[in-house]
């Protein structure tokens, strides 16, 4: 502020001062009162004073472009509070939604290795718990019962020829034994399985195919007497006892995240049930229509609580350390810019822009505008906003 606006302020302090009182009623006349001191004198007073000479004596101040003055009476009446801006330790909570899927690498399919028909079926319904071992279908397949018979021709054959005198019949005999067994176990059929035929001597008509891990059936695509060719897909089996639970992120909040972090998951389906994870994975893309990106949460399921395709709950909280911020309803947001109330001065508030941070709850950080111990407007802020825009198009300023 320059010194000859200093100087009309002044003057226009000493005016008001040295405005008439009012007219009173009629009284009797009394003592002569001492005459006040007139404006052309006050004016002559402030003669060769500088500007820092009338700060001092209290005849002038400064008042910030924008300013609005409000007595504090006045402040009180229309609700206007104050808040310190001051570092605090901040947590971002995110909240948002999971769905319950199936751990993959807890899935087995069970195919055929050879063509035949189902003459038996053990696991007879989708959903139905197997246990690992646990017989699932029996195959009739004559290529396998001629492959069995071909193995006890060859040990035979491996125990006769062994008694030649040329030992090349004899390591004949023990090679052909041994092409038989190696087909015979690429087929699926168990070690203990092919001691058992030896053990016989007749071959089995019939290969039983067994469940290789403890779960659910998800998926049966097969039926007794049903004709399936090697390759086919019999079953799906899905071990539960761990899930994975996917949750929805937009991609302004990605940068908050990182493996490891804990989360709080609710079920709707399970009242005052809660459980505390940590991010396992976080997907490289983003989903193109909801602009999200999918965090991986791995949670132990021994109950069977959580099943497939459920929806859940989710909060992750995010500790941001200590840093600079104001209460979210301090700043006015217009759009392009963000603005706040400062006590300047007592009985004036300045309007200020502001950089912003991260939102945490109802704080927010501040990055540039502000310092550490200022007063800012909490409440009736966009009253005071339009009186300050107000007297700054009287004034010929720009808004804000």
């Amino acid at each position: 502020m320059n010194a000859s606006a200093a100087l009309l302020l002044a003057l226009g302090l000493i005016l008001s001062l040295s405005r008439p009182a009012p007219a009173q009623h009629a009284h009797a006349p009394g003592p002569a009162a001492p005459l006040a001191p007139s404006p052309r004198d006050d004016l002559e007073m402030l003669k060769g004073l500088t500007l820092d000479q009338l700060r001092r004596e209290g005849k002038a101040r400064e008042i910030p472009p924008g300013a609005v003055e409000i007595a504090p009476e006045v402040g009180k009446r229309i609700g206007i509070r104050f808040a310190a801006v001051e570092k605090k330790f901040l947590r971002k909570t995110i909240r948002t939604v999971g769905r319950i899927e199936p751990d993959e690498r807890r899935i087995a399919v069970v195919s055929a290795r050879i063509g035949g028909w189902i003459e038996a079926l053990h696991a007879d319904f989708t959903g139905r718990f197997v246990r690992r071992g646990e017989p699932l279908l029996a195959i009739y397949s004559p290529e396998l019962v001629a492959t069995q018979e071909e193995y006890l021709l060859a040990l035979r054959a491996e125990r006769e020829w062994g008694r030649s005198p040329f030992s090349e019949v004899a390591a004949a005999g023990r090679e052909l034994a041994a092409a038989a067994r190696r087909r015979l176990l690429l087929w699926g059929i168990s070690a203990s399985e092919i001691r058992r035929l030896e053990e016989r001597g007749t071959a089995e008509t019939t290969l039983t195919l067994h469940s290789p891990l403890e779960g659910h059936l998800l998926e049966k695509r097969v039926l007794r007497g049903q004709f399936v060719e090697a390759g086919t897909e019999l079953f799906k089996i899905v071990d539960l006892s761990v899930v994975w639970m996917s949750a929805e992120i937009y991609e302004n909040e990605l940068a908050a995240l990182q493996p490891g972090q804990e989360a709080v998951v609710r079920l709707s389906a399970a009242p005052g049930e809660r459980f505390t994870v940590r991010a396992g994975y976080l997907y490289p893309t983003l989903d193109p229509q909801t602009r999200t990106a999918r965090v991986r949460y791995e949670i132990p399921n021994p109950r069977g609580l959580l099943k497939p395709e459920m929806f859940t709950e989710v909060e992750i909280a995010v500790p941001l350390g200590r840093r600079l911020c104001v209460p979210g309803n301090a700043v006015i947001d217009s759009g392009l810019r963000r603005i706040v109330f400062v006590e300047a001065a007592q009985g004036f508030l300045q309007p200020r822009e502001v950089r912003l941070g991260v939102r945490a709850g109802d704080d927010v950080e501040v990055l540039e505008g502000l310092a550490a111990g200022e007063r800012v407007v909490t409440s009736a802020n966009f009253l005071i906003d339009s009186e300050s825009r107000l007297r700054e198009a009287l004034g010929g300023g720009h808004p804000h």
